[in-house]
Parts: C-alpha cells; structure tokens; sequence
C-alpha cells in the first residue's frame, strides 16, 4: 500500500513520501506499531488530526476577491492519510460482505462511475418511453455537502444502519472530533480553529462516509416511489407516469 502511494505530500510532513516509499522495508515495523496502536484502542493521534486548507478558484474566469468562489481544499500528512487507506480498505470490504452500500450511488467505488450513473437512469427512461410511459427527472444538488455533515447524525448512521460498535465507532469518533484547521495563502496563515461539522475534504475517509450519512435519502425517496440515483452530492430523482 505504500509504494503506491502519489509522490506529494503535505509541507507539515517531516519526510519526504519518496523517501517513505524508498525505504518502507526499514520503515515497515515502526509504521506497524504506529498503525496498529490507533486501531487497537480507538483513537486517532492528536497530530493526525490537524489539517491546513488550501483555496483553489473553481474556475479561471471569476473574480479572485470573492471568498465564495474558493474550494477549500484539506492537506493532510501522507501517515494519516495512510491509516486512513488501512481503515478505508477494512470497511468497505464489510460494508460490501454484508451487502450495506447503497446500490444506486455512483461515486467514490470500485466500477461505480458517472459512466454506470448515466447508462442506468437512461436505460431507466428509455425503458419507459418504450412502453407508453413518461418520465419525469429532477436533480438534487446539495451546498457545501461534506462541510455539512453532522458528527452525531452520522456517528448514529454507522450504529444502528451499519451494526458499527464497540473499538471502531470509537475510532470514528475520535476520527471526526477534536480536529482543527488553518487556512494558508502564500506566506500567510489563520489562527486553527476546531471543525465540528463537516469531514475533510482530500480525505480517504471523507467521501465514503459522506455516502454512508446521506444513504437514507435513496431508501426515503423509494418510499415515495420515484427512482433515485447519485453520485457524490448530485442525486437524479425520476418517475415513470
């Protein structure tokens, strides 16, 4: 897992990831100890949990001066980044052994693309034309949604949706609280702060559990039925008439 970890790493990491990658045979049984410890007692390191954000412009085009037109971006150390891949890995694999993840979601997955997202809501409508129905579709699109994301709605997510209990929800616990941020530009840098909404942007984690907290909204919109389908933050919700 590490040597295919990418090249970059964040400006707090006190080695350089190439170096990590050359020399993890070394490295191997000290970064064991670090990874297993977290897991072992459900904790997060206190220095695994401080992020620096970087403002990207969302397009070339627009004024600089308007504050609301930046994507935040998290950086991360490549370790924490690391255990968070380690975590991610485990996770999934129960979440897909036990058949948990939402089958009309297309992002942040193994063969779970734009591509599958369009071909099926398509063929969906298509479908009906061909029989004589009509189909109605209307999207979704939620504002800043993973800075929305409650710690207590989705820590009670992992519980009573996903059998989630004991040392690991006390992992993801301490994964979402006591995290703090800074902002830099240039030379400049904001006084941390604590985050407690939201999970980090260019995190491992991040996107999977945004999926898992809004899996509720698909099996809502079925009670009512319509057809969702989405991908990260965008949901497609049609009917056929």
């Amino acid at each position: 897992m590490v040597r295919v970890l990418p090249d970059k790493q964040c400006s707090t990491d006190s080695m350089p990831t190439r170096l990590l990658k050359e020399n993890v045979d070394l490295l191997a049984p000290f970064l064991s100890q670090l990874f297993c410890w977290p897991l072992q007692h459900g904790v997060v390191p206190t220095t695994m949990k401080s992020t620096y954000i970087t403002l990207i412009l969302k397009k070339t085009d627009i004024d600089p001066a308007e504050t609301k037109l930046y994507r935040p971006i998290s950086n991360l150390s490549v370790l924490s980044k690391l255990l968070e891949r380690l975590v991610a890995k485990q996770l999934v694999t129960y979440l897909k052994d036990a058949s948990l993840l939402p089958d009309r979601q297309s992002a942040y997955r193994a063969h779970h693309s734009t591509e599958t997202a369009v071909l099926k809501v398509l063929a969906d409508i298509l479908l009906a034309l061909d029989t004589g129905n009509l189909s109605v579709l209307t999207l979704q699109e939620l504002s800043a949604a993973f800075d929305s994301v409650d710690h207590e709605t989705l820590l009670r997510r992992l519980q009573t949706s996903y059998g989630l209990g004991g040392v690991v929800i006390n992992w993801f616990a301490s994964y979402l609280t006591g995290r703090t941020q800074n902002v830099r530009s240039s030379a400049n840098s904001s006084t941390p702060s604590a985050v407690l909404y939201g999970v980090p942007k260019g995190s491992v984690l991040g996107p999977i559990l945004f999926l898992l907290c809004t899996a509720d909204l698909l099996r809502l919109i079925r009670r009512h039925h319509l057809h969702p389908h989405a991908y990260a933050d965008v949901t497609q919700i049609y009917a056929v008439l």
